[in-house]
Parts: structure tokens; sequence; C-alpha cells
């Protein structure tokens, strides 16, 4: 038996914003979110810009003290997820803890809490270490302090597939509860800047280094694209099955219809040139949804502002949509947010829940001049008034993972 899946709480904390309000008034306001980077020193990397979060205070809800020694990671998941949870009507007593659990990707973890210790390692020997560097590094950590927090006792997942692991854990999760093991879910994803990996990605030439335009530089679809720009923040949702949501009441922000998941089984970095195994998410979460794609009147796209990345999946989107796709908006909050890695692909299923609520398609901003070989409609610069019924979020990582979710307005 295949049970409904409805989104009832969201929450997210971006460099757009430390919540869902201000994160979604400056996507529609076409607002960049890049800045040059304080956290850290970037005068010997590439690229010194980022999607910094500022003004985020963690022990808002998290011990003071744990939230002095965490990774920025674990405070942007618990972050998330606690607005989430109060956004659902769901508070710190476990009413529906044996039948509700988490699910929370991330691609990296505690980088920098794990850069930071193996420095102290070098520098004043293994006595020196921190007692919490491996709870505190580890990646599941986000839904394992979630699932204490709320006293959830249902699953308790971590999802690591790259920059699709926010996007995976949701369907993950929604499938736990289509499929009736569970009835309630913590879903999505997180993720803290570090040095090692801006180094790591600027080493691999991936990174925009439009240092003096930082606003600037990420600009999907473009012409002029040079890279991503390396972003942080953290994105929940409360998923539920429809019937127990609406037996108490709860607010309904949209169905999660269908989600698909493959692997392009090609390359450590790049995607498939024919875009067939995003091409195949695509059409799995669609017929998981009996959804035509003709029906679908908006596609969040990964699209990172990579030269290869955004030809590829055009090509991808192009096999899936023919002709349809050059009358169906696609547009990559991307060059708003930057890449948000493990939280991307779940702050990019809100952005489709709100689109859909509100009317409104978010742009891509940063358009100067299309490059031909991206030649649809990306919603340029300036949001769009518009009503639609389905959307559908693609989110692609390295390692060949291809992940898409499609949801459905009610």
């Amino acid at each position: 038996m295949s049970r409904r899946v409805v989104v009832t709480g969201i929450g997210a904390v971006t460099p757009l914003g430390l919540d869902i309000a201000s994160t979604w008034a400056g996507i529609l306001a076409g607002k960049s979110g890049t800045r040059t980077i304080t956290r850290f020193d970037t005068a010997k990397h590439a690229a010194h810009i980022g999607g910094e979060v500022v003004g985020f205070m963690p022990e808002k809800y998290m011990a003071p003290r744990l939230a002095g020694l965490a990774d920025p990671f674990l405070h942007y998941a618990v972050g998330a997820a606690s607005m989430a949870m109060e956004d659902a009507g769901f508070t710190e007593n476990g009413e529906f803890g044996g039948r509700m659990g988490t699910c929370l990707g991330t691609a990296a973890g505690g980088q920098l809490m794990l850069e930071r210790q193996h420095t102290i390692l070098l520098t004043e020997g293994p006595k020196g270490v921190s007692a919490l560097t491996v709870p505190l590094g580890i990646a599941d950590m986000g839904g394992g302090y979630v699932s204490m927090k709320y006293k959830l006792r249902g699953p308790n997942h971590c999802v690591v597939s790259a920059c699709a692991s926010g996007a995976s854990a949701i369907g993950e999760a929604a499938n736990m509860i289509r499929f009736g093991l569970m009835d309630r879910m913590v879903a999505g994803g997180a993720e803290g800047m570090s040095p090692l990996f801006l180094a790591g990605f600027g080493a691999a030439k991936a990174l925009s280094t439009r240092n003096d335009a930082p606003e600037k530089a990420s600009r999907p679809f473009d012409a002029s694209r040079d890279g991503f720009v390396m972003s942080e923040g953290g994105a929940a949702l409360i998923l539920e099955e429809f019937e127990c949501a609406r037996a108490r009441g709860a607010k309904i922000y949209g169905e999660i219809a269908g989600y698909g998941s493959t692997a392009d089984a090609y390359h450590l970095t790049a995607p498939r040139p024919d875009g067939g195994g995003a091409a195949m998410a695509m059409r799995l979460a669609l017929e998981q949804g009996s959804v035509d794609p003709t029906a679908v009147g908006y596609i969040n796209a990964h699209a990172t502002s990579t030269p290869m990345g955004d030809e590829f999946e055009v090509r991808a989107m192009r096999d899936v949509f023919r002709d349809r796709l050059d009358a169906t908006p696609v547009s990559s909050t991307k060059s708003m947010t930057g890449h948000m890695l493990g939280a991307a692909g779940a702050i990019e299923a809100i952005f489709c829940l709100l689109a859909m609520r509100d009317g409104m398609l978010p742009p891509t901003i940063n358009q100067e001049s299309l490059d031909p070989k991206c030649a649809i409609d990306v919603i340029p610069n300036v949001a769009r008034p518009a009503q639609i019924e389905y959307s559908l979020s693609n989110s692609f990582g390295f390692g060949g993972h291809n992940v898409s979710l499609l949801f459905r307005r009610l």
C-alpha cells in the first residue's frame, strides 16, 4: 500500500537569512547571499568568496556549552530542524516519537571541527584533542541531536550522497512514510564551510573566482559562468502521512508526489554528457507520482554555474520534457544562495513548495548573456507570478548521484 506524504513544517538557515521568511524574501527580491568569507583566512585560496551564514545564534536551539564546541554543520541542522518542528506544531515532549524519525543529509559532516582538531593533533599531540571530536565530527550527529532533543524514537538516518544529500534524505524519508514504516519524519540537510573543502574545490577548478564582485559570481546558464560559489546552511522539512496530518488539523505546504534516484556510473566528478542518469531520475519521480511531464509548471534546476554541469542538465531536461521544455520555466536559486552542498536539495525543495503556495517563481539572477547551449526559459533576473500545480527539483552530486523530487500543490 502506498500512502500520501505531505509537508507540514519547514525551517532554514541560509546566507540569505536566518529563517524561512527572510530567505524567501531574499529569493523573490533576487538578492545574492555571496560575500567575502570572514570565518577563516582565504588569502592563499583561489576563491575568497562564499555563501557564508552571518549572525546565527546556535545557543537558541542547543545547549550553550555544546553550541560553543559544535561544528557549524550541526548548528544549522539543529536550527533548521527546530524551526521546522515549531512550524509544524510539535514540541519536545515526544508525543509522536515512536512513529517519527529523522533523516538528515550532509556532504561532509563536521568538517571544520575535524580540521581544527587535526591541527591540534599535529601541534599539541593526542592529549590536546577534544573528547568530543568524534561525536561532533561525524556526519550523522545532525539527526542524532534532533532525535534526542525531540525524543524521536523512529529511524535515525544520515544520507551522504554529496550535493544530492538533502534531496536524497527527503526522498528516503518520504518513502518510509509512503510504505507504512513511519508516520512522520524530519528530513533535510546541512553543511558548514571549511578551508579544506574550499581549497579542494579550488584545486579542482570548480569554483568561481570573481572575488572582486561576489554578488555576480554565481550565474547559472549564463555564457560567462566560471564555476560555483561554495555556500553553507541548513534546511529541514516535516513530512507526514496525509491522513495523520489532516487528523491533527496541520497546515500543509504541499505533497511529495514522487522521488527518483539514480547513479550515472560514469565518473568521479563529471556528469554523463548525455544527461542520461539525471533524465532517468526525473522520469522515476514523474512515474511515482503518475504525472505527465506536461503537468510540471516549474523546475528548480541543480545548475551550479559550472560550464559542463549546467549544459548537461539542460540536455537531460530536454530528453524528458522534449519540446515542452521551451514552455516550462526553469530557474537555479543557487544564483542567490550559492551552492549549499548537502543542504542544497533541501532548501530547493522548500523553494518549490513556496513557489506553489505563493504563485511566485524564483528567478535566476546574474543573467547577462544566456549560453546558447542552455537556451531555455531560465526566469532571468526577476521573479515571475505563475499558478502551478506541480514543481520538480533536481539535485546531483559527485560520484554520479542524481535525485529528483516532484511536488504537488494541495
